[in-house]
């Protein structure tokens, strides 16, 4: 796919104001964890955004659209011999206008968030992303490891059911765990396991947190030889069981886990998290410095520009274990799924409590409008699937199709018509962040 100075649609108001529309080159990310590409949403959308053809047999994980150095998004112009390459960072830079003033005023010429398409087939780390004090902390002791000094929020919306670890279960499940995982007992001390079975559920978060802490401290801190013995006596109880009755949600999990990383304390720590499963349509956001790992299927996930990610479980990668569990906040309880605003009967919006970021999601059956409303902040919208048209009223009306990920530049108003049923999603600096800078 050829992406040519015609791909850039400017648009004028009432008032002359300038507007602008612009095609992207997007950056793939090909981790082991990834979906081959025969399966694999992201590298459909790759092919077909790049142009090129996907390996059906490697494995595609990420799409990025954003401006972070380590997947950047790229505008290009021209074609052949005299075709231009820069990054969309660099062209920010060069038209910084078209951020914004509050933006620009808030996170100078870049874009605040990332914005990602995954395909999961197997788990990501038990991870947690640092706040912004400990960003820079980890960035200047370790660059190499932590690439950037900004913390990381994010949020996942399901395109397919979609499978997560996020979050400490409540004080209730938790002393079931420890009554019925005997190999938890392996683990960790007594006298702190039975420390938490002494706890009431009106005890401050000041008495739960240390002791939280301190078992789960250990858990993970635990030796690889004692954990391996541990998981595998896990997982032959959890075989042997199987032939008597039916394995809860989560122990079906644990024995999926081992199968992809054996031996790996992360099968036993998923005891200690919320195992949360969306339907297409619900998200779930992290905050900093809480536990996840997404587990299965396919989202669309927005967050700070960051690429921060402290890991301790399920992965081959470095493992951070004592800053991880220094950092934690150790709070108890599901995690809340949301399911969106509608906005109206094509479009839902998602709101986390994150100034960075929102995204809305529109399913637009064959020959329906709609118009996304001129916003004071840049967005980026990706189309997932299907075709139409962009601002057809418009004398450079442009053809959008599945793959195509466009930026609109701040107080640019966009009205789509679909040739065909039309899912597409956008994400742009959360809505409340404007409205609290008016007050």
């Amino acid at each position: 796919m050829e992406f040519a100075i015609n791909d850039v649609v400017l648009v004028h108001d009432d008032k002359q104001q300038q507007q602008l529309l612009l095609k992207l080159r997007c950056s793939v990310k090909n981790y082991d964890w990834g979906r081959p590409g025969r399966d694999s949403g992201v590298a459909t959308l790759f092919a077909l955004n790049s142009g090129s053809q996907f390996d059906p047999d490697e494995p595609y994980a990420e799409l990025w659209m954003g401006t972070h150095e380590s997947g950047p998004s790229f505008v290009v112009s021209g074609g052949g011999q005299n075709e231009v390459v820069l990054t969309l960072k660099s062209w920010l830079v060069n038209n910084p206008n078209v951020l914004g003033e509050k933006v620009l005023e808030k996170w100078g010429c870049d874009l605040p968030f990332l914005f990602k398409v995954l395909s999961v087939a197997k788990a990501l780390s038990i991870q947690a992303h640092p706040d912004k004090e400990l960003a820079r902390t980890l960035h200047k002791l370790q660059p190499d490891v932590y690439k950037d000094a900004n913390h990381k929020p994010e949020m996942a919306l399901a395109v397919t059911e979609f499978e997560a670890l996020c979050g400490f279960i409540a004080l209730k499940e938790l002393k079931a765990v420890l009554h019925t995982v005997p190999e938890v007992l392996e683990l960790v001390s007594i006298e702190d396991a039975n420390l938490v079975l002494q706890l009431h559920d009106q005890d401050g978060e000041e008495i739960v947190k240390p002791i939280l802490q301190a078992v789960f401290t250990q858990l993970m801190s635990a030796g690889k030889e004692r954990v391996t013995v541990a998981v595998d006596r896990l997982i032959s109880r959890l075989h042997k069981e199987s032939q008597v009755r039916q394995l809860t949600d989560k122990e079906q999990l644990v024995v999926r886990l081992e199968k992809q990383y054996p031996g790996d304390i992360g099968v036993i720590a998923a005891f200690f998290l919320n195992y949360v499963k969306l339907n297409p349509g619900e998200a779930l956001y992290l905050g900093a410095n809480e536990p996840h790992a997404y587990i299965y299927g396919e989202c669309i996930e927005c967050m700070a520009t960051s690429d921060n990610v402290v890991r301790a479980g399920l992965t081959p990668k470095y493992r951070d274990v004592d800053t991880l569990c220094s950092m934690l906040t150790y709070k108890q309880g599901s995690p809340e799924i949301l399911r969106g605003v509608p906005l109206n009967p094509y479009v839902t919006k998602y709101l986390p409590p994150f100034d960075e970021f929102e995204i809305d999601r529109c399913v637009l059956p064959q020959g329906e409008s709609v118009s996304f409303p001129a916003v004071p902040g840049p967005s980026i919208f990706l189309v997932a699937v299907g075709e139409g048209m962009m601002n057809p009223g418009s004398p450079k009306g442009l053809v959008v199709t599945a793959g195509d990920v466009l930026f609109a530049a701040a107080n640019t108003e966009i009205s789509i018509t679909s040739a065909s049923e039309l899912n597409l999603y956008r994400t742009g600096v959360n809505t409340k962040f404007f409205k609290a800078s008016q007050v």
